[in-house]
């Protein structure tokens, strides 16, 4: 990958974050508000599975 890829991905990856609030805020505010209540071991979970995901994925795209 080079640098203007890592722009692009980077571009991308705001695009879609900021897909929800821009269609949805309420459901975007309803889904922190649920987040808050989670314990860390939950979020830690969910994060963990964010960037195996993730992973899986760039290794599939680069191979």
């Amino acid at each position: 990958m080079n640098g203007k890829s890592w722009w692009a991905a980077l571009g991308l990856m705001l695009v879609v974050e900021g897909l929800m609030p821009l269609l949805r805020p309420m459901a975007w505010r309803e889904v922190f508000t649920k987040l808050l209540a989670m314990s860390d071991g939950q979020i830690r979970f969910i994060g963990l599975c964010s960037v195996v995901a993730g992973g899986v994925l760039l290794v599939l795209m680069a191979g």
